[in-house]
């Protein structure tokens, strides 16, 4: 099936093929009309996208199920996941999704999973399965018109992971998601709920990638978080989409009194790239860290950062961004941090560095820093630097190549990212950094 377009007639056919009820019908038409009547961002790199040529909804399985085995998934997408080193990342994870097109086509967890009672499984079979959590949280963290994006998701979204982690329960090994986009004009719209329950703590991993056409794709996800009291989330996504993408993402996570969110943000391709982290600290002592790296290329943007929003006493926020820019590419932070009034004996600090490789590449840092009470600290700090010739010359002159000598520098610049990082995924970035440069 495949649904090219958007009107509401394609939603429905969407929402009758996922068998859904009239309720998320409802919400997505809703939410259709919220995306007709909201404009495109104002702020950014420029956006040049033809709706009416973007696939919405493409499944490749024959009966569209869900599977555990390797060995019934088809041949052609086993040897790319293969290739891409996915199916060989799984033992290493206490669970693994995968999503192709529009459809997750492969879910698996070990028996610990099930044991600690925890929810790891698609967005649709979450509706099914925890009614009750997914009309207290779904929609409410990001709602359906919080941009023209996060409206589209909420129209047209298929796939996608539901996490929920009960009471006192912490895994040892993380989850991982992996999204692929495989065909021309294919648009995947991916929405993940993880709901983190008080005294509790998971990691979750994210890998994107895409095969490279001359025309436009575009990924517009939706990820909501819920961390309760007392518990913590990290989540970590390197995304390598192709140069054709257009990567325009809302990620927002509510973090309840002495609970941690945490963002590990890797953004390594696509033509454009929007996407700025949030954590509401909602809570009394709870803390929000977004660590996130940007490389961009000739004919790329990278536009990303974070925002931390302060509510509750005592909260605190870090905010690390390190930017690189080569062949004229636009690797650039933009950024929010908020104080409330109430939010009282209050921390943040914002460090921006950029490491700009030639003279044909920029970088900008877009900062919106406010304080609004006498109590707390807000620090900024940024650094613009080229790569030091005196420092390559060092490293030529005792037999390090110069495009290694490179490579070294940029992966020292990067190295507090690489070391939040389990090794196996430090090694793969390795690679893609590589690979890019």
């Amino acid at each position: 099936m495949e649904i090219i377009g958007i009107d509401k007639d394609k939603i429905k056919a969407i929402s009758s093929k996922k068998d859904e009820s009239s309720d998320i019908l409802k919400f997505r038409l809703d939410s259709y009309n919220n995306f007709l009547n909201i404009g495109m961002p104002k702020y950014g790199p420029k956006i040049d996208i033809n709706f009416d040529k973007i696939v919405y909804y493409k499944s490749n399985e024959v009966d569209d199920k869900i599977q555990s085995d390797w060995s019934n998934v088809l041949r052609p997408i086993t040897d790319k996941l293969n290739e891409l080193g996915v199916i060989e990342s799984e033992k290493h994870l206490s669970g693994m999704g995968v999503q192709w097109e529009s459809e997750v086509i492969y879910h698996s967890m070990v028996d610990e999973i099930r044991d600690k009672n925890i929810i790891f499984t698609s967005i649709e079979e979450g509706f099914k399965k925890c009614p009750e959590i997914f009309s207290k949280y779904f929609g409410k963290i990001v709602k359906n018109d919080e941009n023209k994006f996060a409206a589209l998701n909420s129209a047209v979204f298929s796939g996608g992971s539901f996490i929920y982690v009960p009471p006192y329960t912490k895994l040892d090994r993380p989850l991982q998601s992996y999204f692929r986009i495989n065909s021309r004009n294919m648009g995947q719209f991916e929405r993940t709920l993880i709901v983190v329950d008080h005294d509790s703590e998971i990691e979750y991993i994210e890998g994107c990638t895409a095969t490279s056409y001359s025309e436009s794709s575009l990924h517009a996800a939706v990820v909501e978080i819920y961390v309760g009291e007392r518990s913590k989330c990290r989540y970590s996504s390197i995304q390598n989409w192709a140069k054709n993408v257009y990567n325009l993402v809302t990620k927002r996570a509510v973090v309840e009194k002495d609970g941690v969110m945490e963002w590990m943000d890797g953004n390594l391709g696509s033509k454009v790239t929007m996407k700025y982290p949030a954590c509401i600290l909602k809570g009394d002592n709870s803390t929000g860290v977004c660590i996130s790296i940007g490389l961009a290329s000739s004919n790329q943007e990278i536009d990303s950062g974070a925002r931390m929003i302060h509510l509750g006493h005592n909260t605190k926020s870090t905010i690390i961004s390190k930017s690189i820019s080569r062949d004229g590419g636009n690797s650039s932070y933009r950024g929010k941090v908020y104080i409330d009034s109430k939010a009282s004996n209050s921390s943040a600090d914002v460090k921006c560095d950029t490491l700009i490789l030639d003279d044909l590449s920029k970088s900008d840092t877009w900062p919106d820093n406010s304080c609004y009470n006498g109590d707390s600290t807000l620090e900024h700090e940024a650094s613009v630097a080229k790569i030091s010739e005196d420092n390559l010359f060092y490293m030529m002159s005792r037999g390090i190549e110069r495009e290694r000598a490179i490579e070294l520098i940029i992966l020292g610049f990067i190295e507090r990212f690489r070391r939040e990082l389990p090794v196996e995924y430090a090694v793969e970035l390795n690679q893609l950094i590589k690979s890019n440069l």
